[in-house]
Formats: structure tokens, C-alpha cells, sequence
């Protein structure tokens, strides 16, 4: 933490907030928006990914800042930006089976907003087809690319094009674009990961290019995520969609020293038990904090760095504070998340901090699979 931001986080009353608990710091949030949009000065070319906050308010926030363009990996989400008034919204997923059926309810629903979702394979381009079309539909899709994640798309090799093709073909649907996330791109040094990160996007500019050779439309391209959002972030005429920007949190903040975004989330939690003269234990589990890293890259301390975690279970986190440690019982301990996107998923609302006084609550109103449709 820089020198003047130490002492940001504590509340003044602790017994005002039960724990363990989501914090958010709305001061933070804001500057971390404006970070963003800093970086990119083009505000039309940002497409936040608020798969992060899960929030109405943040999301009100960023509109607030003059971001109209927004992506999200549920209908759930997707309804909460509609519900906001968000203009644009992409679904940065394939719906199929009833999720399609759910997209279009979606779009009568919010006729004021713009949906678009991904396409990954021909056969589920056209399962779209039948479905938006029957509706009198025309949805933009966008080619979802696999830059080597491994994870979802295709290839951006003459598969694409193909895909290109027969979504062009298709009634109901309208390719407009290619997305090529990069999660997987995370080199701790950053002149590495530009490499990587350019090497991957070459790909997606050279099928942009055969595709408008081809005469259609040149392909709008939303691009990365925060990992490499510094270097998209300098090319022109791309969208680029971070997400963990808003609230930031451990593991970005080591990886990605470059960016000025701050943390804006915690966990608050409390000693409720000593196993033994060296341990305590937390009220912090799996059911708390995201735990999908090693046991010792779930959770900071910034109030007490020094402690290691041994063991965690759905309700407990057992710490080895050593011998003659001086806690007690009902201490509150500040934790950073390695990873606040699991984590803000696992608390149905965020207790609001301003200078140091809870204030009130935002829900995360979309961490549910089903809002209304």
C-alpha cells in the first residue's frame, strides 16, 4: 500500500457491522472509474465487465461517468444493466438450451437497450437463428475467438471466417464483431506480457481485415481484460472490457503494478476462537471468500500481514499467529481478496464505508442466476 493510503479502510464502530462482511468504499470505486477512463481517454471505447460488482449502483456510477457500453456473463447481469438503463449491453456468452429463450425475454423486456451475445460454433449460430428469428429479431453476435485460453471459441484461423460466413447467412442474427479475451496472459513482467498480448491480438486485427476484405462491415473488436487493459487500452479503434478495475483487489494489485487502480472491497472479519496459544481462528470460510487459489493466496491482511493461514473450512479460517501473539477474541481483522469476483458473489449485499461510518447497503443484486427473467 502506498505510504498516504494505510489507514483508509477501518471503521469507526465495529459493532455496527456483524461479520464476516463485504465492505465497499464508494470514494474508491469512483477514482478507480476514473482511472479507467483515464487510461483509454476515449470513453466511448470502454465496455466495463461487471461480472465484478454484480451492483445496480456501481453500474449507475459508471453511467454516471458517462460509459454506455457494458459486458456481463449472465442474464441475471444482464437484466440488472437493462434495469439501469445501460444502452449497450454485451453477453459475453453463448446462450443455448433455455437461456436462449430467456435472452429474448430479455430484449422485449428492455427495448431501450442494445443486446448482443458470442457465437462460437455453427451449430449453435443456428439454434440462435431459430429462435431469434421466430421472435422477428435481429441480434448482433459477435465471434467469440480463442486466443489460447483454451476455455470458450474459436480459433481465428479460416474456422472464423467460416463462422463469419454462415452467421451472415443466418436470419435473426447479425455478426458485428470479435471478441478475443486473453485471461490467460499474465506475465508478472510486463514488457513479457505486452509481447504475448500483441502477438494474440495480430490474430484477431488479421481476420478484422480479411473479414472487411471480403465486403462486409469492419468488424467492431472488444478486446482483453484487466491483466492487459494498460496495453489495449493504447490502440485505437478497439473496445477494451476490464472488470476487477472497480473494486481491485491482492492478486492484480501484485500482478499488474502498472495500473493505479486501488483497492475499493474488503472482507471484514473477527477472531472467534484460539485452537491453541499459536492459532486463531476467523469467521471467514469458504463461504466467505473466494477460495478457488492456494490456501495462502485466498485473503491479505492489511491490519495483520503477518498472519499465515493453515486451514480453512465453509464457516473457519485458522491462522498461525505464533506464541504470544496479542489477539483477542472479537478482534476484526481487514482481509483483501486475491481474487474479489468469487468473493462479491458470495455476499448477497456490500456494507457501504464513508470515512470510516457504515453508511448503508448495496445488494448484488445480480450474484443470483434469476432477478426476474
Amino acid at each position: 500500500m502506498k505510504k498516504e493510503e494505510i489507514n483508509w479502510y477501518p471503521i469507526s464502530d465495529t459493532d455496527l457491522v456483524d461479520s464476516p462482511a463485504l465492505l465497499i468504499y464508494p470514494e474508491r470505486v469512483n477514482r478507480n472509474i476514473q482511472t479507467a477512463i483515464d487510461m483509454i481517454v476515449d470513453v466511448a471505447r470502454l465496455r466495463p465487465h461487471i461480472k465484478t460488482n454484480k451492483s445496480a449502483e456501481v453500474s449507475r456510477l459508471m453511467l454516471k461517468a458517462g460509459i454506455k457500453k457494458f459486458k456481463c456473463a449472465t442474464i441475471a447481469e444482464a437484466e440488472m444493466l437493462g434495469s439501469c438503463g445501460a444502452p449497450d449491453v454485451l453477453l459475453a456468452y453463448q446462450p443455448v438450451g433455455p437461456k436462449c429463450a430467456r435472452f429474448v425475454s430479455l430484449i422485449e423486456k428492455f427495448p431501450s437497450t442494445v443486446y448482443s451475445c458470442l457465437v462460437d460454433h455453427p451449430e449453435a449460430a443456428k439454434q440462435m437463428s431459430v429462435v431469434f428469428s421466430a421472435k422477428g429479431l435481429k441480434v448482433p453476435v459477435y465471434l467469440d475467438l480463442n486466443l489460447g485460453q483454451n476455455r470458450t471459441g474459436i480459433l481465428p484461423d479460416e474456422h472464423a471466417l467460416d463462422l463469419w460466413m454462415v452467421c451472415a447467412a443466418l436470419p435473426g442474427i447479425k455478426p458485428v464483431g470479435l471478441h478475443g479475451y486473453d485471461g490467460h496472459i499474465r506475465d508478472l513482467d510486463w514488457n513479457t506480457r505486452k509481447i504475448n498480448c500483441d502477438k494474440a491480438f495480430e490474430s484477431i486485427a488479421l481476420l478484422a481485415k480479411i473479414i472487411a476484405e471480403k465486403g462486409f462491415t469492419k468488424p467492431v473488436i472488444v478486446a482483453g481484460g484487466s491483466p492487459t487493459y494498460s496495453i489495449h487500452c493504447k490502440r485505437k479503434n478497439i473496445e477494451c472490457s476490464p472488470g476487477t478495475f472497480v473494486y481491485w483487489d491482492k492478486g492484480y494489485l501484485d500482478l499488474c503494478p502498472e495500473q493505479d487502480f486501488i483497492p475499493a472491497a474488503l472482507v471484514m472479519t473477527r477472531i472467534v476462537s484460539f485452537p491453541d496459544s499459536t492459532k486463531i481462528c476467523i469467521d471467514l470460510g469458504h463461504k466467505s471468500i473466494g477460495a478457488e487459489n492456494d490456501l495462502a493466496r485466498r485473503v491479505f491482511f492489511l491490519n495483520a500481514p503477518e498472519l499465515k493461514p493453515i486451514g480453512q473450512s465453509e464457516e473457519h479460517l485458522v491462522l498461525e499467529a505464533g506464541a504470544g501473539h496479542p489477539y483477542q477474541i472479537g478482534d476484526v481483522l481487514y482481509g483483501l481478496p486475491y481474487h474479489i469476483c468469487p468473493t462479491v458473489a458470495l455476499y448477497e449485499r456490500a456494507i457501504v464505508i464513508e470515512e470510516g461510518i457504515p453508511s448503508g447497503e448495496w445488494r448484488n443484486i445480480s450474484r443470483d442466476r434469476k432477478i426476474s427473467i
